[in-house]
């Protein structure tokens, strides 16, 4: 298990039970949050369901798609999916998302309510590739090169999003490189607007 999972999730749980106070969850002590004592239950994926009127397939252009987070795919290596987390919605396109990839879904109660969660690994956006028009995004690492984590609400989890790696290195890469591996391998990655209509109209 993550080592700074267990604070995490009581900052998480600070947030949600004070969404107005003015002292930060980050600049509380950890013996100060709050503590759960319940169980909590582990999911191997989660059901987005959004409408995207631009696609003509389902009923109105309903769609759902599966966001997987599990340390087995299909009796295969582990997939941990990346998503749009809908930081800002009063800003249209791109920029009102931040990217992360989701490491574990799971849930807990807490007095009386009930959380559903994600942990998840930030990605920042450093600029628009010129070339291609596509925005480029690498994963967010800490001083000591531990990745910047944080536990979200799984409501404020858009949709999938489709990354692509960016190789810039004259190099050919690696034939033991798969679809697999290439979110651990590359460092940056372009934010694939085309993967269908929706991705379209959303990161425009």
């Amino acid at each position: 298990m993550e080592p700074q999972f267990p604070v995490l999730v009581r900052r998480f749980l600070y947030d949600q039970l004070y969404p107005n106070s003015a002292i930060s969850s980050r600049l509380v002590f950890p013996e100060s949050l709050p503590v759960i004592d319940g169980k909590m239950e582990v999911f191997n994926s989660a059901i987005a369901t959004f409408r995207a009127p631009s696609d003509l397939s389902g009923i109105t252009g309903m769609r759902r798609e599966h966001i997987r987070a599990m340390p087995s795919w299909r009796n295969g290596p582990a997939r941990y999916d990346t998503v749009l987390v809908n930081s800002n919605p009063d800003v249209e396109g791109i920029h009102g998302f931040e990217i992360a990839r989701v490491l574990l879904f799971f849930a807990f109660r807490h007095q009386e309510g009930h959380y559903p969660c994600a942990l998840v690994h930030w990605f920042s956006f450093v600029g628009v590739d010129e070339d291609t028009g596509f925005s480029t995004v690498e994963p967010d690492f800490t001083d000591g090169d531990s990745p910047r984590l944080a536990i979200i609400h799984i409501d404020s989890i858009y949709r999938a999003v489709h990354l692509l790696a960016a190789h810039q290195d004259a190099q050919f890469i690696s034939r033991a490189c798969t679809m697999h591996s290439t979110l651990d391998k590359f460092k940056t990655f372009y934010v694939n607007k085309y993967a269908d209509h929706h991705a379209f109209d959303s990161l425009r």
